[in-house]
């Protein structure tokens, strides 16, 4: 007998009406199958840290390469470099999926963050109607009023010695008085089609499952799987002049020209240098 979520409760957490709960065995219904890469769905009704949780399990070899955690509420949540992310109940999907990527060199696992872009890029297009374009390396933007707002991020995290556990967050249906920064969104707020999050979260997974079933074949090539493509035909960095601030405080500025076949951004500079950026938060300086 499936296990009964917490999340499947007729409790109080029906009090926002607009924001039903998920429901974790209807979901393990619709994406566990026989040979598939999902092989758990667990709902969860708040934690800290979807990607934290994941990382103890997948570090004490308590959860095998396709466990889905998902959170209807995180207080913990967090970001690149170490930022937080927080928003109110069952507002978005907040989740992290357990992948173990063998037979693929770990110098290819850093293009999993990428690869995920894409998917849910490409799945939310298809499910909600909502154009979502990719900023360098992990942020996912809508268009809301003509302005590129921050629907969502990405966070990969490795796990032990064979395992990554990558970290999806997007605001569905956060309002304009519940954004917790400038320049945030929602899909609601991008005029989705539909802001149902059962039916979103399936389609992502879906994606998920396709793109990383499709790179893991050609052992992570981005060119052969045509990860590198898409990404780059999605990347709203490529083509603006940016400014990469990197670790240890430096920045470097310069156009964005390509991602590498590592991954890494390419920046044109001024001096005629086309310097390659693998990590650095990237501020879009002037539109494409």
């Amino acid at each position: 007998m499936t296990p009964r979520d917490a999340s499947d409760a007729n409790d109080n957490r029906w009090s926002d009406l607009d924001r039903p709960p998920l429901n974790g065995t209807a979901l393990r219904r619709a994406l566990v199958r026989e040979g598939g890469l999902w092989g758990d769905v667990r709902v969860t009704p708040r934690t800290g840290s979807t990607n934290s949780d994941l990382v103890a399990l997948a570090t004490d070899e308590k959860a095998d390469e396709g466990v889905v955690l998902v959170a209807e509420e995180q207080n913990a949540g967090r970001g690149r470099l170490d930022r937080q992310w927080t928003a109110p109940a069952r507002s978005g999907l907040f989740f992290s999926v357990l992948l173990r990527p063998t037979g693929v060199p770990v110098e290819r696992w850093g293009w999993l963050p990428l690869l995920t872009g894409v998917a849910v890029a490409t799945a939310l297009s298809k499910v909600a109607g909502v154009d979502t374009a990719l900023k360098w390396p992990n942020d996912l933007l809508v268009t809301v009023g003509g302005e590129e707002r921050k629907t969502g991020g990405i966070l990969a995290e490795r796990a032990g010695n064979d395992a990554v556990v990558v970290g999806i967050g997007i605001n569905v249906t956060l309002r304009e008085d519940e954004l917790p920064v400038p320049g945030a969104g929602s899909l609601a707020l991008a005029g989705a089609t539909t802001t149902d999050r059962d039916t979103v979260l399936r389609a992502v997974l879906r994606s998920l499952e396709q793109w990383y079933e499709k790179w893991r074949a050609v052992a992570g090539d981005p060119a052969a799987s045509g990860l590198q493509e898409t990404y780059a035909a999605g990347c709203a960095t490529l083509g603006r002049v940016v400014r990469a601030e990197l670790p240890g405080g430096t920045s470097i500025t310069g156009e964005a020209v390509a991602v590498d076949g590592d991954g890494r951004l390419v920046l044109a500079t001024e001096e005629g240098v086309q310097q390659p950026v693998g990590a650095g938060d990237i501020v879009h300086l002037r539109p494409a």
